[in-house]
């Protein structure tokens, strides 16, 4: 019979070997070797009695467990069965040297992919589920390789909190945090409150005067200057503003008072007419803004009177405060 090749798992070819008791005409079950013959296809077995090679028409094989000779054998002759596998070379991608699959795979067990797995990558079916974890007690992550910046999406297993941030290392620069009870925080959202060290005593007239708010609360992204009192927006957007000034010893003669919120863009005032028949003693001058301010955009509270004596003061209990809303 012609070589037919190498088969992908085990060898092609099987050898049965039986020795004949007189006049022994059926060959099955367990040979000398305890091997039980089994083939596939008769078209695939060779027959040799005593070294020689039988033709197909000397025997018959079809029941793919026994091989019946036409003749019996001799008293110790021996006959050799060989059994060829049956097999179709298959259609298959090479472990060593890769290839293209251009159907559906399916995989039952565990899938390990040792370098890249290339884009575009699409979960399909009724509910798309993508699980990173076992349920262990370790931190899992998704990095986002960038060219200048890394980012990260991940589990801080220990916090039970999902945190989203800068870099690729898990929780270095957390820019926003949701803990198991869905309360979300932003550590690095700007976000500031200041308030007045000391009395302002006897604001001059006739011009915008700032409030100096000299003592940080808190300043989270470190967007407040305390020595200038000004707040400066470090990106784009949406920022909330508020003040509230604690004036004392107001003058009735004085035309007006203006506090006003004086930004790069625009001003938001608050005025008041102090004309209530006598000097007001304490006054609140209160002020909130949804200022849309530029990145290095500038933020300053001001107080401006017109006219009268120059006899108000602001005092410590003031403070302003702003933080990014979008």
């Amino acid at each position: 019979m012609p070589y037919i090749g190498t088969s992908p798992s085990n060898g092609v070819r099987q050898t049965y070997d039986y020795t004949a008791t007189a006049g022994q005409t059926s060959f099955s079950g367990s040979d000398n070797n305890s091997q039980t013959l089994t083939y596939t296809d008769s078209a695939y077995i060779d027959v040799y009695q005593n070294g020689i090679l039988l033709v197909p028409s000397d025997y018959t094989a079809t029941t793919g467990t026994t091989v019946v000779l036409d003749t019996g054998a001799t008293v110790s002759d021996t006959l050799q069965i060989v059994v060829y596998d049956v097999f179709s070379v298959a259609d298959t991608v090479s472990a060593s040297d890769g290839g293209s699959f251009g159907g559906n795979v399916g995989v039952g067990g565990t899938l390990s992919v040792t370098g890249n797995v290339i884009s575009p990558i699409t979960l399909a079916g009724t509910t798309p589920t993508l699980t990173i974890g076992d349920a262990g007690a370790e931190d899992t992550k998704i990095v986002f390789d960038g060219n200048a910046q890394d980012y990260h999406i991940g589990l801080d297993d220990s916090a039970d909190t999902l945190v989203i941030g800068k870099g690729s290392a898990l929780g270095t620069t957390t820019a926003m945090s949701i803990d198991a009870n869905g309360i979300i925080t932003k550590p690095l959202q700007p976000a500031f409150l200041a308030k007045a060290s000391s009395t302002q005593t006897n604001i001059a007239l006739g011009s915008g005067i700032t409030i100096e708010f000299g003592t940080e609360v808190f300043d989270q992204n470190a967007d407040y200057n305390n020595s200038t009192h000004t707040f400066t927006a470090p990106v784009t957007g949406r920022y909330l503003l508020n003040y509230a000034l604690y004036g004392v010893n107001l003058d009735s003669a004085a035309l007006y008072y203006e506090s006003y919120l004086s930004t790069s863009n625009r001003n938001y005032f608050s005025t008041i007419d102090p004309d209530y028949g006598q000097d007001n003693a304490y006054h609140t001058f209160v002020l909130t803004a949804l200022a849309d301010m530029d990145a290095n955009d500038t933020a300053v509270v001001k107080v401006y009177q017109n006219s009268g004596t120059q006899q108000t003061d602001f005092g410590d209990a003031s403070h302003f405060s702003g933080y990014l809303v979008c």
